[in-house]
């Protein structure tokens, strides 16, 4: 009870102690009269009463409300906690990535730096022993389950070759075409062999356009001989570079990853079956590999 609310229950006291003494007076007025008063004071005090229960209701009502934003913060705080963890768990997990990252590029580093010692290794090996020596080194060797003395169709060997790097091809939007004056061209060779000609080839193009553009492949027969000749309308290289694009590690000024084995193995496969093979380019007008094969 406050200070005012007890100061209030004394006047009423006291004004109920006046209207007590007023009956036994037999006064009608002071009767009245007190009896007005001890009501203003009655009412008064429920009025301080009531007002006070108010303020109790409004401070009950007002913890509620810290109550409940106390509990959202508390929530809200262990939300943030669970996604702070979350992060931290996906942070080490990317710092784990990284690092298995780095040791894969630390261990293609130095399976690289072997390659290329490899490279080096046999490029001072081809100019020892000789250009055909060398070249016969690069031979990949024959499927023992091929008859040697077989003869295969170098057309069907160039389309199937053709559908295996067509998925390379069109992610750099380059567009393979082959043409032939007929449907089927006999010759004597390795399938596999002559299979990793064509592929070799036709790689080279792909790494080396360097934009979109065609490959066109024609194929033709001359008496005992057949005639490949594989043109792209890329970049192309100069006359020196030409020179040298069949030689071990070459790759001239428009560089890529890559171990420059490939023309190197296309011509140790044309050397074996007693063949040519020889490249013109200009460049910005593309580059040219022209073959000619014996058919037996």
């Amino acid at each position: 009870m406050t200070n005012g609310q007890k100061t209030i229950l004394g006047c009423s006291v006291v004004s109920y102690l006046l209207v007590l003494y007023s009956f036994f007076r037999f006064d009608l007025w002071m009767i009245l009269l007190f009896f007005i008063l001890h009501s203003l004071v009655l009412l008064t005090l429920a009025f301080l009463f009531w007002k006070n229960n108010l303020e109790d209701n409004d401070l009950i009502e007002l913890q509620a409300k810290y109550q409940k934003i106390a509990a959202d913060s508390e929530n809200a705080a262990e939300a943030l906690k669970g996604k702070l963890d979350e992060q931290t768990r996906l942070c080490e997990k990317k710092e784990q990535e990284l690092v298995s990252a780095n040791l894969r590029i630390r261990a293609l580093n130095e399976e690289l730096s072997g390659v290329r010692a490899s490279a080096d290794d046999a490029k001072a090996a081809l100019a020892e022993a000789g250009a055909a020596d060398a070249y016969e080194a690069f031979l990949p060797p024959a499927d023992p389950n091929e008859d040697p003395g077989e003869t295969i169709d170098i057309i069907q060997i160039a389309k199937d070759t053709i559908n295996e790097l067509s998925g390379f091809a069109k992610k750099v939007n380059l567009s393979i075409v082959l043409s032939a004056p007929d449907n089927t061209m006999l010759v004597k060779a390795s399938r596999g062999r002559l299979r990793i000609l064509f592929r070799n080839i036709i790689d080279n193009s792909i790494k080396y356009m360097n934009r979109s553009g065609s490959l066109q492949i024609t194929i033709s027969s001359i008496g005992d001989d057949i005639f490949i000749v594989l043109k792209d309308n890329g970049n192309g290289l100069s006359e020196h570079e030409t020179k040298h694009i069949f030689e071990l590690n070459y790759q001239g000024t428009n560089r890529v990853s890559g171990n420059g084995l490939g023309l190197t193995q296309a011509k140790a496969i044309v050397d074996y079956y007693g063949g040519s093979i020889y490249a013109k380019s200009t460049i910005g007008r593309g580059m040219g590999i022209y073959i000619q094969l014996p058919t037996t």
